[in-house]
């Protein structure tokens, strides 16, 4: 068994990263120009900060989840297609 994996193309990779700069970009100008005190401004940026932090985790972890069941699933596959053969031979 061999699982395609699929991979990005260069563009759709630029396009997340634009999205990304963008996205922050214009949370950083908003924080920025809110008419708030500097400790409320700063405290909206550490929020923000801690925030994408942890989506950037999450995501991570889920992957790492998923890439690891589909490790577990390819060995439990090829112990299977193992037995059948060694079956077949008999």
């Amino acid at each position: 068994m061999n699982p395609q994996t699929t991979q990005h193309t260069s563009a759709w990779v630029a396009f997340t990263y634009a999205s990304f700069i963008g996205a922050a970009t214009m949370v950083a100008g908003g924080i920025l120009f809110l008419p708030l005190d500097l400790w409320t401004k700063a405290y909206l940026a550490m929020g923000v900060t801690m925030l994408v932090q942890s989506c950037i985790t999450m995501v991570k972890t889920v992957r790492d989840v998923h890439e690891g069941k589909r490790l577990v699933n390819r060995i439990e596959d090829a112990r299977a297609e193992r037995l059948l053969m060694e079956m077949g031979k008999e």
